[in-house]
């Protein structure tokens, strides 16, 4: 799974949504993705959801949160992962 780091662009001052929506046009048909940010993107989650992905999110023990991207008709979005 592919992952993007923003926290650089956050603690910079800087705005990421275009770098995150760049990031998700090169996803592949069904490819999900990990968001790394400094802190729960809760209007991102609402915009990817229009756009057809489920999100988990996760707050790691540096503050920063992890959110997990996943296509709801990928083979493994009821949660029966297919390798």
């Amino acid at each position: 799974m592919k992952q993007l780091d923003v926290r650089p662009t956050l603690r910079a001052g800087g705005e990421p949504f275009r770098e995150i929506m760049a990031f998700v046009d090169t996803l592949a048909p069904g490819e999900g993705f990990a968001l790394v940010a400094t802190f729960r993107p809760d209007p991102l989650l609402q915009v990817m959801a229009t756009k057809g992905f489920s999100s988990t999110a996760a707050e790691l023990g540096d503050g920063s949160w992890i959110v997990t991207f996943t296509p709801e008709d990928a083979p493994w979005a009821d949660g029966a992962r297919c390798d």
